[in-house]
Formats: C-alpha cells, sequence, structure tokens
C-alpha cells in the first residue's frame, strides 16, 4: 500500500514537493490556507491573486539555473505551458555582455546556465494548475493547519520518539471548526510564515535554529514597458544590479512586458528608507543609478503599481536532528524556507526549494525507514543545502560590514594584514578579470544559477591563473572594474529630501 503524505503549503515548494512525491506513487494532500488562483491569465493572477500566506508573493524572483535544469529535465510539458504563459528563457549565450561577444563559443555546461524570466504569479499559476492534474495528489485550499499532532514513545536506549502521525485543521470560514488530518508522513513547506517550529519544540523536539539578520529591508516597483519598446540593452559599465554600499538595487525582468525594480537599504538608512515608500522619490532614487535610467525613462515604461517593501530579513538554519541525545523526530520533514531561508535579494529560494523537494523525494522512494529516513534526508540537505545558506549568510555579513562604512564614510579597502591584503587584491582581481575575460564570467555564473558549490570554480586552474595574472596590474587598476556611476550617498539624501 502506498504510503500517504501531507504537504503543508502550497508555494512553489510545497508544489514541486507534491508533484514529485507523486510522481513516486505517493498518495499526497496539500493544504494551502489561501485561496486558489483567479481563472484567466498572469495578468489577473499577479494583480488579483491574494496570497496572504507568502509576503514575498508579489516582489521579484529570480529562477535560475539549478531549478531550470530540474524543470527542462523533469518536467519539459510545465516548461512549455510557462514559456506559453509568457515566461521566457534568458540562455547563457544571451547574458553574454557585448564586449565579451567576440570570446564566445558553446562550452560543455552552458545549457544548465540559464533563467527563466516571469513573475512569481506567473510560475505559480501555472504551477499550481499542472500539479492539480496529477492522479494522486489533491490540493485543499483554505484551510489553516493549526497544529500537529505527536505521539509519544520510549525507545529502547531510553529516548523518547516523536512520531507526527497527523495534522489538526481549521476551515478559513469558520474558525470553530475543527478537524484532524492523518498522514504517514507529514512534509512541512510552509515558507516564512512556518508554525511547526513553535508547535514540536512545545511536544518535546529537540530543534536547533541558527537566526542571523541581515539588516536590511527592500522595496520593491513593477513597471510595464511601453507598447513598442524593447527591454534595454545589457550594459557592462551601467549594470542594471549592484551595490552602492548604502544601496543595493536590480532590475527583475518578467514577463509579457513586466519587471519589477527593487531598492535594498540598510535598516538604518532612515532618511532613505522613509523617502523610497513615496512612487516619486523611488523613481528619482533609480533616475540617479546610471544602469537603471533606461528602464524607467518615461518613454520607456510606465509603473504598475505603488512601492512596497518587506522587512524582518533573516537567514534561518534548522536542525531537527543536532544531535545523538535528541529526542527521535520521525516522518515529519520540513522543506525549503521552512528548513534553510537565505536573503531573499540573492533570488535563491525556489531554487534552492526546488533542489531540497526532490531531494527528499529521492530519500523517501528510496529508504523506508522512518529513522534512516531522517537522517539520509539531514545528510542530502548538509551536503547540497548548507554550502549554499553559507555563501548567502557570509554575503549578508559583508553587506552589513560595507553599509556601516558608507554610513560612517569609512574605506574597507585598507590592508591591516598580509593576508587581508592578498583577501582584497584577489576580490579585486577577479573582479575584474570576469568583466573583461568570458572563462572567468562563464565561472562566476555557474555558482550565481547554483549549478556547482559556491565557490567551486576557483578550482578551474586556468582561472586561477588568470585572477593571479590580473592581480599583477596592480589592485587600483583592478579596483576600477568595481566601481559603479552613481550618487553618492550624501547626494542622494539631499536629492530626495529636496522633493516635496
Amino acid at each position: 500500500m502506498n504510503q500517504s503524505i501531507a504537504v503543508v503549503g502550497a508555494g512553489i515548494c510545497g508544489l514541486f514537493t507534491g508533484l514529485s512525491l507523486a510522481r513516486q506513487g505517493f498518495d499526497v494532500t496539500l493544504f494551502e490556507r489561501d485561496v486558489p488562483p483567479p481563472q484567466g491569465n498572469a495578468e489577473e493572477a499577479f494583480f488579483s491573486w491574494q496570497r496572504r500566506g507568502a509576503a514575498q508573493f508579489r516582489h521579484p524572483h529570480a529562477f535560475l539555473g539549478l531549478m531550470c535544469s530540474v524543470l527542462g529535465e523533469k518536467y519539459p510539458d510545465l516548461l512549455d505551458e510557462l514559456l506559453a504563459a509568457g515566461a521566457r528563457k534568458l540562455t547563457f549565450e544571451d547574458m553574454v555582455p557585448d564586449h565579451l561577444a567576440d570570446q564566445y563559443q558553446p562550452e560543455a555546461g552552458d545549457e544548465k546556465l540559464w533563467m527563466l524570466l516571469c513573475r512569481r504569479a506567473t510560475i505559480e499559476t501555472v504551477l499550481r494548475h499542472y500539479v492539480a492534474r496529477e492522479p494522486n495528489l489533491r490540493i485543499q485550499s483554505q484551510t489553516y493547519v493549526t497544529d500537529v499532532i505527536v505521539e509519544e514513545a520510549q525507545s529502547v536506549q531510553g529516548k523518547p520518539t516523536l512520531t507526527v502521525t497527523g495534522l489538526e485543521l481549521t476551515d478559513r470560514h469558520n474558525q470553530n471548526t475543527k478537524s484532524t488530518h492523518s498522514a504517514d508522513i507529514i512534509v512541512n513547506a510552509s515558507g516564512r510564515a512556518d508554525k511547526f517550529y513553535q508547535w514540536l519544540q512545545h511536544k518535546g523536539a529537540d530543534i536547533v535554529e541558527q537566526r542571523d539578520d541581515a539588516e536590511i529591508v527592500y522595496y520593491t516597483r513593477h513597471y510595464a514597458l511601453n507598447e513598442g519598446v524593447s527591454e534595454p540593452k545589457r550594459d557592462s559599465e551601467n549594470p542594471s544590479a549592484g551595490d552602492l554600499g548604502y544601496l543595493k538595487y536590480g532590475v527583475f525582468p518578467g514577463d509579457n512586458g513586466h519587471f519589477a525594480i527593487i531598492v535594498c537599504l540598510p535598516n538604518e538608512e532612515t532618511e532613505l528608507r522613509e523617502a523610497v515608500k513615496d512612487g516619486d522619490k523611488f523613481n528619482q532614487i533609480c533616475m540617479n543609478i546610471p544602469g537603471l535610467v533606461p528602464w524607467i525613462t518615461p518613454a520607456a515604461a510606465t509603473p504598475t503599481t505603488a512601492p512596497f517593501g518587506i522587512g524582518e530579513i533573516h537567514a534561518v538554519w534548522r536542525d531537527y536532528i543536532p544531535s545523538d541525545e535528541s529526542p527521535k523526530l520521525l516522518n515529519y520533514f520540513a522543506v525549503g524556507d521552512a528548513a534553510a531561508r537565505t536573503n531573499p535579494l540573492y533570488g535563491r529560494g525556489c531554487s534552492t526549494g526546488t533542489l531540497h523537494a526532490h531531494l527528499l523525494s529521492e530519500v523517501l522512494s528510496s529508504e523506508s525507514d522512518p529513522w534512516q529516513r531522517a537522517l539520509a534526508f539531514k545528510a542530502k540537505t548538509e551536503e547540497e543545502i548548507r554550502p549554499i545558506f553559507n555563501a548567502s549568510l557570509n554575503e549578508d555579513k559583508n553587506g552589513i560590514k560595507k553599509a556601516a562604512a558608507a554610513r560612517e564614510g569609512r574605506s574597507l579597502d585598507r590592508a591591516k594584514s598580509i593576508k587581508q591584503w592578498f583577501a582584497l587584491a584577489f576580490g579585486d582581481a577577479l573582479v575584474a578579470a570576469a568583466k573583461y575575460q568570458l572563462h572567468v564570467h562563464r565561472g562566476i555564473m555557474r555558482t550565481v544559477n547554483l549549478v556547482e558549490k559556491p565557490g567551486s570554480f576557483l578550482k578551474d586552474k586556468r582561472i586561477r591563473n588568470t585572477v593571479f595574472r590580473y592581480m599583477l596590474r596592480g589592485r587600483k587598476k583592478n579596483a576600477a572594474a568595481r566601481i559603479q556611476r552613481s550618487a553618492s550617498r550624501d547626494e542622494m539624501i539631499k536629492i530626495v529630501g529636496e522633493l516635496t
């Protein structure tokens, strides 16, 4: 008899979890607190679908090579449906800057370095309809999961065993109507809104959480290209994404002529944080960043939303088997943001969630013993997800330092030791080499697209030798490659302060 699985959360990670498990023969029920997507096209989904359970729903998302490879290899018909809905495929060749085009020759692995350009509403609507057609899978919408049911027993070694057996459900329309749902396995794909962490702790589970604040907020505004206007060409001298120290920015091209711009600010940038909430001031900030100007001039595009923000940006890692002394937690698995959450600024969450969903599917289809399943899933999560999490956390910490230095007028370019000098010089040389040498650029894009472990491209002898050769040019010359033209922090504060 096939085992029954309850998956909590029908976002992108939950949908891929349910889909991959159903394809393995499990009987799957997906529980979602929100209403289903509205009937109609991507426009209606973006503007009218009420997704209160996913705070980041209308913020831009990046669908990287890791996720896209899963789509192309496992669900080619789903990919066809996404493209028919307006999503676009951006290949590695498409991403090669014009000044490197004469260096381009296709290489093995380039086929994995592609991105899908679309809004989350588009991909989630198409994916939801696709998953709903799966024979042994059901989606129960507008249902709150309000508790988890756990049975406790003593093992032979005297350690308690906590077996998760079901869910307590509350009807969204009648809060007094409660029921239970039993399943052989419970999967938590509830994302940032996860409550299982507290519920299980109250029932005796030993869960260790690592939580680090990125100390930022970011604001999004959506635009539509005007009729007859094409997207601006990629400009390596004035990039459409960058880090000014006091501010990060980026353009996220979408589907059907839409795109979004994010402006990310440290928590302590109070004047700019207040200004970016206003549509006119948001646009004025963007107009003082050369890489954004071609996108948002009135002749090019029209805003379709006001700016809206998201905060409480944390890197979160939860270990459900922290030690040999911990109670055994059986038949429960957390995937995606409920287990490992990275700063959404880097656009890695959908890809790591998709990977995590399929890792769980592999484990449950190859292992039958509940404890061995738990151990195997932890091992795969540590091997595949932890390096991405660590790299993202390190970027967060470097961003905090860089922002503090910008506010205080300090430079982080002065080395205090030989080791620090080498690290700074190597970093400058890497940026310069990536700007002018396609094979280095390709290596960095492998990390960006998560098709290999972060930084693995530096094991390539040719890339290392190129970077060392660039180091001989000197830090001053290499540092020029990372300088981005824009208003300074003080100038930007003055500019928005003068607007009424």
